[in-house]
């Protein structure tokens, strides 16, 4: 599972502390592209940064494995490891455990993020202008029957026209909708994301195990070298 970093809105501390995740990583013998290299047959290791697993469906099929947590303020994915598991070394479990891949697009904004968004998106002004129009619930004379759905996108003029079995003729209602601003929209965004699921601190261990056995390589390539090491081939060769 590879995790892009947004440098320009995390803080290196945090980015540094990612390392933990990576040391996991098996490596790589690459050749060599230091320009002043003269030998083509020279490689250098690295860290296989496309080497991807898959964790047993079943550990994220059963919900008693994991608890919710709302994100608070602007917590950071070390942050809450700290809290939940007393340790930030784990912030790539709160990331896993969440399928979060890209943390610029799917972890929630700091609040100075937020608005350097928000200002580049719609204006200092615009906050407040409308985005769309969403519907209210609406019940027919009885209140026993929904007969529109709270929350769905709409015209600023909808209506609807319905049979109301209690006055028994068809029913008009044209109050239907509430304006939804630039700012409400964007922040509901942002508080979806805060909801989010951790493992319990009990399964950490066995998630570690198996992260570890599932990076080894498998004998019998040409590649090989050993259950952490592959060689790469030389492209330019070719």
């Amino acid at each position: 599972m590879m995790m892009l970093l947004d440098h320009s809105a995390i803080t290196k501390t945090w980015v540094t502390k990612m390392s933990n995740y990576f040391s996991y990583l098996p490596n790589l013998d690459y050749v060599n592209r230091i320009p002043s290299e003269q030998n083509i047959s020279s490689y250098t290791e690295v860290k296989n940064l496309f080497k991807r697993v898959k964790l047993n469906d079943e550990l994220f099929q059963d919900l008693t494995n994991f608890t919710k947590y709302q994100i608070v303020g602007d917590e950071r994915p070390d942050n809450v490891a700290n809290k939940v598991y007393n340790s930030s070394n784990y912030d790539w479990i709160v990331l896993l455990s969440n399928n979060i891949i890209n943390i610029q697009n799917e972890w929630p904004m700091t609040n100075r993020a937020f608005e350097l968004y928000m200002n580049k998106k719609y204006g200092e002004t615009n906050y407040d202008n409308i985005h769309h129009y969403e519907s209210i619930e609406v019940k027919d004379s009885s209140n026993s029957f929904v007969v529109l759905k709270k929350g769905l996108e709409v015209p600023s003029d909808y209506s609807i026209t319905f049979y109301d079995g209690s006055l028994g003729k068809m029913n008009i209602v044209t109050d239907t909708n509430v304006s939804i601003t630039n700012y409400q929209y964007e922040s509901r965004i942002q508080d979806d994301k805060r909801n989010i699921f951790l493992l319990r601190s009990d399964l950490i261990h066995t998630v570690v195990r198996e992260i570890k056995k599932l990076m080894k390589y498998e004998s019998g390539s040409t590649q090989f070298v050993t259950r952490l090491l592959v060689k790469g081939e030389n492209i330019n060769l070719f």
